[in-house]
């Protein structure tokens, strides 16, 4: 059987047993997505940005029945629960990695629910893992990923490096204009509305890389991600989501 798990993906658990907390509301005010739209079989691409409107984490926030369930970098799950701590405050809502569940994902599982970015990312789930395998699906989903043009993470996005609307992250279904304030909306929603968006990250292939401006080096596929002038990507083949969009 083909290995779905993602290794490199951990996930972060908000609950309460206070019937008169809302996870939902609680991270409303502080995420770039529209909360409400969280389903279990709708998970939302989402990120907490500073109070400048850059990335600080990216992630995907899924629903399990009362609770809400952060799929994000095992490698950022300490520092994601540490800071959504700091905004709790004397809130009843418990924040905790969640060991019992792993992130799935496979091209073909028409059961299971679409990559909330691109349809064309596959599809991806949560369920419990019997074992833990020696390898994942990570290097297929890294491939495929990239091949789409598609960012994440720390080591391609930047951690305070990058406005979030730089990481393409109103054509990938990453943050909501409609709904209220979060951390960060200022700057994001005053960007969007002047369509002032200087730079972008680009998946690009390793014999046009620029490594003044390169975040990450992908040599076993050839590829390079960057963060550039939107002036200096004439030459490249973009795809079609990021080329509509500029």
């Amino acid at each position: 059987m083909t290995e779905t798990r993602l290794i490199d993906r951990a996930l972060i658990r908000l609950s309460t047993d206070d019937p008169e907390e809302d996870m939902r509301e609680f991270l409303q005010g502080l995420v770039t997505q529209d909360v409400a739209a969280v389903r279990a079989d709708a998970p939302q691409w989402s990120a907490l940005l500073s109070a400048q409107g850059k990335l600080l984490f990216d992630f995907l926030l899924w629903a399990d029945g009362e609770d809400i369930l952060i799929d994000c970098e095992a490698s950022a799950r300490d520092s994601l629960i540490k800071r959504l701590k700091l905004y709790r405050l004397r809130r009843k809502i418990t924040i905790a990695a969640e060991d019992n569940l792993a992130v799935h994902w496979a091209l073909d599982a028409p059961d299971k629910p679409h990559d909330p970015r691109l349809d064309a990312l596959g599809h991806r789930w949560l369920e419990a893992s019997a074992t833990d395998p020696e390898t994942g699906a990570d290097a297929d989903w890294r491939r495929h990923r990239l091949s789409l043009g598609v960012a994440e993470g720390e080591a391609e996005l930047g951690s305070e490096k990058t406005l979030w609307l730089e990481c393409n992250a109103a054509e990938l279904n990453g943050v909501s204009f409609e709904k209220g304030c979060y951390v960060g909306q200022e700057n994001t929603a005053r960007m969007n509305y002047r369509q002032k968006i200087n730079r972008r990250i680009v998946v690009v292939p390793l014999e046009k890389a620029d490594t003044k401006r390169q975040r990450k080096a992908w040599p076993e596929l050839g590829l390079s991600v960057e963060h550039r002038r939107i002036d200096d990507l004439a030459d490249l083949d973009l795809p079609d989501w990021l080329q509509q969009a500029l």
